[in-house]
C-alpha cells in the first residue's frame, strides 16, 4: 500500500521537531500505546494494545532511520508484528516545512502487509490508516496548544455508534463460526460492510487495522533528532 498526507501544525518547526522527538508526547497521542522507548542503538520501540472487533491484540514495532536532516526531514524503515494477526513492513519519508509561525508536516509511506491483513482488503486498510493519521495529528496539535489543518481532502469524521458496533461484530462472529475454514472468503464478503463501519467509527473506530498500516510513520517520527 502507498499513503501520503499533509498536516499544518500550529507551532514553529523547531518546536514540532522537538515534540516529535519526545517519547512522552508520542505515547500520549497514540491510542492504546503501552510503551514507547528509544533503544541503545538509536531505534524506537513501541508496544500498542488495541481492539480488533471483539478481541484485543498487542502489536510491537521497531524503526530505524536514515538521511536525518534536523529539523527538516527524515527517512525511516520499520516493521510491526501483531503475532497471529499479521505483520507490516514499510518505509516512510517525513518532511517539515516552515509556514510562518506554523509548520507543514508531510509524509509518504510505502508498506507491505502480511497475508492475514491482506485478506481484509486494501480499501479498508487505506481508509482506516488515513483516519488514524488525522486522529493522531489532531491530538498532537492539541498538545502544542492549537488545532491542526489537514491540507489534503479529509475523510468523513467518524462518530460513536455502540449499537451498530455490537450488531456488526455479532453478525461477523456468527459468520465466522458457521464457516471457520473459509476465513479468506468471509473477509472478502464482509470487507465493504466493515469499511463503511470503520469510516463511521464502528468496529473499534479508526484504530483497527489502520494502526498497523500507520505504525511505521507514527513510531518513526520520534527518532528524528
Amino acid at each position: 500500500m502507498e499513503m501520503n498526507g499533509e498536516y499544518q501544525i500550529p507551532a514553529r518547526r523547531e518546536v514540532v521537531w522537538a515534540a516529535l522527538n519526545d517519547p512522552a508526547v508520542l505515547k500520549a497521542c497514540i491510542p492504546g500505546c503501552e510503551a514507547l522507548t528509544r533503544t541503545e542503538d538509536g531505534r524506537m520501540s513501541l508496544t500498542v494494545r488495541t481492539r480488533i472487533g471483539p478481541t484485543e491484540a498487542t502489536f510491537a514495532g521497531t524503526v530505524t532511520f536514515a538521511d536525518v536532516r534536523a529539523p527538516e526531514r527524515c527517512t525511516m524503515l520499520g516493521e510491526a508484528d501483531g503475532g497471529p494477526v499479521g505483520t507490516v513492513k514499510g518505509a516512510a519519508d517525513v518532511q517539515l516545512v516552515e509556514e510562518g509561525e506554523a509548520t507543514l508536516l508531510s509524509y509518504a509511506l510505502k508498506a507491505q502487509v502480511g497475508a492475514q491483513l491482506a485478506q481484509l482488503g486494501s480499501r479498508l486498510i487505506d481508509t482506516s490508516a488515513k483516519t488514524l493519521a488525522d486522529g493522531f495529528f489532531a491530538a498532537f496539535a492539541a498538545r502544542l496548544g492549537g488545532e491542526m489543518t489537514v491540507t489534503a481532502p479529509p475523510l468523513a469524521t467518524p462518530g460513536p455508534d455502540e449499537a451498530a458496533e455490537e450488531e456488526l461484530v455479532d453478525r461477523i462472529e456468527h459468520r465466522v463460526d458457521d464457516e471457520a475454514e473459509n476465513v479468506a472468503e468471509i473477509a472478502e464478503e464482509v470487507e465493504q460492510e466493515i469499511e463503511v463501519a470503520a469510516g463511521r467509527g464502528v468496529l473499534g473506530g479508526p484504530y483497527v487495522w489502520g494502526l498497523l498500516a500507520l505504525l511505521v510513520v507514527i513510531v518513526a517520527l520520534a527518532i528524528m533528532r
